[in-house]
């Protein structure tokens, strides 16, 4: 499946010092307006050196890992120590050209020991160092913050965590891109599976698949091709988990939901009352509020028409409906980013330069993974590294249809552990279009879910030891299980769950790996938040 077509009509001017963000995280390739992002290190000043970890606790150290241990201590600009981590380069079966890029971190949690847990980012082509870096990783460096801190929502308190850029082509990733497919893709995900497994010591392992947007696509296909083999050796599918995910045609998506979405957002939108007349008018006339109140509904009536039959398709006055609204905000706020829609200006510095709908970095600054003394310190190749490909990843483009119209259902039937979650102020891929799909999808013998998702999903109170880590609690969406599938929508989150409310995808987790038993619940957290 392409996304090229998700915003074909944006037509985005930029300044010498930023250009809009390319879209290619839920794979829309925009052209990069603005200059090379480049020039020197920021300088950071330590505080102390940081204290170093007795590594004889180090479970996963041997001869064969020896090769790709990180420092916990030598990471740049990061002044305390992260603890027992690996990182490197490890190839797709017996391939001497075709590399994956890792960093996993084991866990120091008990209750981890014999599971791992994949992180993926989207794009296609864009870096799972992202994550890490900024959502879900041990150490957590935010748009317009001074320093990396200790992140004590890191999944690495609760299980062990890998990293993984793939496909071929992304970030430090090696080799020629020959995807054709998801089917391709998840072939070769299981070349590099096998060795990391081999190498670690991992077999038997529960394998939990998780990650965001494009993933959407990656984290289904993956699992799928894994529990095809019935090879729980290596591939002990035992759970996966989405968020704000491409499981949907583009329709579904952009315009046949744009207008409510604004409208339920309305304070963060103040356009015109011409314009939102119009809007509202393009709504029913191109079909959108009557396909919407026929399909989105609990349970569901039947199967979408096929893409081709959908409302207002052929029509660019109707399919054109988002962009429109899209260019109107912009208007109204230069710094509107499409994946939180709440964010205003200015513009925020960010350390892989990207900081919401913008490229931009400020002079004298570069980007964190770009820099010679990271790229040493995590046993790196030495060379450019962007947070999304610039090469296609799939050359051809990715054939396969959407997740939810083909894997996704079979994957809930075989683990009955699948969680969708959804950021509320994600705009780049809005919630209602991914229940959309979830209505249409076939999984535990019934179509969709019978019931409308309208339980609370609960975040535990808890302590914030540190004003750069606050985060949210209480009542933070809605939430529905059916068959083996959880859905579950995030208040005041946008695109990047675990980025903007941290302490909702911990809880998350911990339903996914069992640790508690259901979104509604409201018992405590199961490690203690307040402490690293």
């Amino acid at each position: 499946m392409k996304f090229a077509g998700l915003l074909p009509s944006l037509a985005l001017s930029a300044s010498v010092v930023t250009a809009r963000r390319s879209l290619q995280h839920v794979g829309t390739v925009m052209d990069r307006l603005g200059q090379p992002l480049g020039g020197p290190a920021v300088s950071r000043s330590m505080r102390e050196p940081p204290v170093k970890r007795d590594n004889s606790t180090h479970h996963f150290l041997t001869d064969k890992t020896k090769k790709y241990v990180v420092d916990g201590t030598a990471i740049p600009d990061v002044d305390f120590d992260v603890g027992e981590s690996y990182a490197g380069l490890m190839p797709l079966g017996n391939s001497t050209k075709d590399e994956f890029y890792f960093w996993f971190f084991p866990s120091t949690n008990a209750a981890a020991d014999g599971e791992i847990l994949i992180w993926l980012n989207g794009g296609p082509g864009c870096s799972s160092l992202e994550g890490l870096l900024q959502e879900n990783g041990p150490f957590t460096w935010q748009y317009g913050t001074y320093k990396p801190i200790q992140n004590p929502y890191s999944w690495t308190r609760l299980t062990n965590v890998v990293y993984i850029e793939q496909p071929i082509g992304t970030g430090f990733s090696q080799g020629t891109p020959t995807a054709k497919d998801e089917e391709d893709l998840a072939d070769q995900f299981m070349l590099f599976w096998k060795n990391f497994v081999d190498t670690f010591g991992m077999t038997g392992y529960k394998v939990y698949i998780t990650g965001e947007s494009y993933a959407g696509m990656y984290v289904p296909y993956i699992a799928n091709g894994m529990l095809d083999t019935k090879d729980t050796t290596y591939f002990n599918v035992s759970g996966i988990m989405v968020y704000d995910p491409s499981i949907a045609y583009d329709f579904l998506q952009g315009s046949v939901t744009a207008v409510p979405f604004i409208d339920s957002n309305a304070g963060l939108f103040p356009l015109n009352t011409d314009n939102l007349a119009t809007y509202h008018a393009l709504d029913t006339e191109c079909g959108y509020a009557d396909f919407r109140k026929k399909y989105l509904s609990f349970p569901p009536p039947g199967a979408l028409p096929g893409p081709d039959d959908l409302p207002g398709q052929g029509n660019v006055t109707c399919t054109s409906l988002y962009d429109k609204i899209y260019d109107a905000i912009n208007e109204k706020n230069p710094c509107f980013d499409i994946y939180q829609v709440a964010t205003t200006c200015p513009v925020l510095w960010d350390v892989l330069g990207f900081p919401g709908s913008f490229e931009y970095l400020p002079e004298g600054a570069t980007i964190y993974f770009n820099r010679s003394d990271v790229q040493a310190a995590i046993n790196a190749p030495r060379e450019n590294w962007s947070s999304c490909s610039n090469i296609n990843v799939f050359p051809d483009g990715d054939s396969s249809a959407p997740s939810a119209t083909t894997v996704l259902g079979s994957v809930v039937d075989r683990t009955k552990n699948v969680i969708v979650g959804h950021g509320s102020l994600d705009m780049v891929l809005i919630a209602n279009g991914t229940l959309l799909a979830i209505q249409n999808m076939t999984w535990g013998g019934l179509q969709g879910f019978q019931e409308a998702p309208s339980a609370k999903f609960y975040v535990p109170h808890h302590k914030d030891y540190s004003d750069s880590t606050l985060a949210a609690e209480g009542v933070m969406g809605i939430t529905h299980s059916e068959r083996g599938l959880t859905w579950v929508t995030i208040d005041l989150s946008g695109h990047m769950v675990p980025q903007y409310q941290p302490s909702a995808s911990f809880r998350h987790l911990e339903v996914l790996l069992g640790r508690v038993s259901s979104l509604t619940s409201v018992e405590p957290f199961t490690v203690n938040v307040g402490t690293v």
